[in-house]
């Protein structure tokens, strides 16, 4: 038996509860973990509240990253032993594969043997913002040291590891956040101009900062109104990235910008890294070296206890964070 997180209606963070569940045995292809940590994903409040892109079977657990260390293998598991230090890549299916308990059990193709010198809330940091942002700039929108990239929704921990990501190559870093209370903060970090959307013009800005070249890579998780100041300062043959849909306003097609400017509108999920094979692969090499180096260190906003689950949800929901939330158990 081994504590784990459920919730058996959808709703606030109230309905998540705390329960002795019997963990599986690692099957053929699994390794089980004895976790360390946990980090938190917006993912996980959505799937809560039941506005997920996956509707979970209830109750049900949740949950897309931990680090902790290896307590068995299955069968067919190379690579692998009891003892080893691993962080998990979150899986296509949280309520399949849950992270949130005390012992879990995951495919081996999902997890990895971080760099020793991460702590465990660092390692239960990675591999959602990083993999996420990576696929984006680097894998779909390749891009280079002479581009400048708009990144919205800055202080996100998807927000940071992009600056970063973007700073490892030699790219200009707009970074977007909606007021001026984390603009120093984000300096900081790494983004070379902060805009805060809510108190100053954004296309005038970004046409301000980018210059007649135009900004040819915009990587945004909100959607909504935002998308018109946005095309509007792009170059010819730009690419806007949206990975999310924080916004709850209408998102209008800016339909004379694509036009004139040739624009590619892109969605994306992270799925689309973690379900190749080839492509984790070479995003997993290009983060872990980043690790090693220190190019690549993950911002922790606040650390829970394993008990104060309900505590971190609010905390994730009230929008404050600079960085990731880190549940430890």
């Amino acid at each position: 038996m081994a504590r784990v997180v459920r919730f058996h209606e959808h709703g606030g963070p109230e309905v998540l509860r705390i329960e002795d569940q019997n963990v599986a045995e690692a099957g053929p292809g699994e390794v089980r973990i004895r976790v360390k940590a946990l980090g938190l994903n917006r993912a996980e409040a959505l799937l809560r509240s039941g506005w997920y892109i996956e509707t979970p079977t209830l109750p049900s657990g949740l949950g897309l990253e931990a680090a902790g260390l290896i307590e068995a293998v299955g069968d067919g598991v190379d690579g692998f032993a009891p003892g080893d230090a691993v962080s998990v890549i979150p899986p296509i299916s949280m309520a399949r594969w849950p992270a949130y308990g005390e012992l879990v059990t995951f495919p081996a193709s999902q997890v990895v043997k971080h760099p020793p010198t991460l702590s465990w809330e660092a390692a239960a940091a990675v591999w959602m913002q990083y993999l996420t942002a990576y696929g984006a700039l680097i894998d779909i929108a390749r891009l280079s040291g002479q581009d400048t990239v708009v990144i919205t929704a800055a202080s996100s921990s998807v927000g940071l590891a992009a600056i970063q990501i973007a700073n490892m190559i030699g790219a200009t870093v707009i970074a977007v956040t909606r007021t001026s209370a984390k603009k120093q903060a984000l300096l900081d970090f790494g983004a070379a101009h902060v805009i805060a959307s809510a108190e100053e013009d954004l296309e005038v800005r970004l046409k301000e900062i980018a210059g007649p070249q135009g900004i040819r890579v915009v990587f945004d998780p909100i959607g909504g109104p935002i998308f018109e100041p946005l095309t509007a300062a792009m170059e010819r043959g730009g690419i806007l990235i949206e990975y999310g849909g924080l916004s709850p306003e209408p998102t209008p097609f800016p339909l004379f910008d694509v036009l004139s400017k040739t624009l590619t509108l892109r969605g994306y999920l992270v799925h689309e890294i973690t379900g190749d094979p080839e492509r984790l692969e070479a995003a997993k090499a290009f983060i872990l070296d980043g690790l090693t180096s220190g190019s690549l260190h993950p911002a922790i906003a606040r650390i829970f206890p394993f008990e104060q689950i309900v505590e971190a949800h609010r905390y994730l929901e009230a929008n404050e964070q600079f960085g990731k939330i880190v549940v430890t158990v």
